[in-house]
């Protein structure tokens, strides 16, 4: 993967405290889980929720990302760009613009 600030320092952060040990990718999936329903429990009830909170929690969601994503050695632009072209193979722009349907009701 490419230089990246955030990934750097979290792979520093978790270096200094002997972490690496802890974070399988079973935990690391795990984490992701656990830490986007902290961030959807922040919805739970149709407030709207407090905006640092709101950006605790995505950050726990994207760092474990980040950290799964490090451990797999995938690049996350690339793997995105090819998700990208898949859905819009899936969904193409005349069919799906402002639909929410699934792509096999289009």
């Amino acid at each position: 993967m490419g230089h990246n600030r955030a990934l750097d320092a979290l792979r520093q952060f978790v270096a200094d405290r002997d972490w690496k040990q802890f974070h399988t990718r079973e935990n690391l999936a795990k984490s992701i889980s656990i830490e986007a329903a902290e961030l959807l429990e922040l919805y739970q009830w149709g407030d709207e929720p407090d905006e640092a909170r709101v950006r605790e929690e995505l950050a726990d969601v994207l760092a474990y990302c980040l950290h799964l994503a490090d451990d797999l050695g995938v690049d996350i632009d690339e793997i995105i760009l090819e998700k990208i072209a898949k859905n819009e193979a899936k969904y193409p722009v005349d069919k799906a613009r402002g639909k929410s349907d699934k792509y096999d009701q289009l």
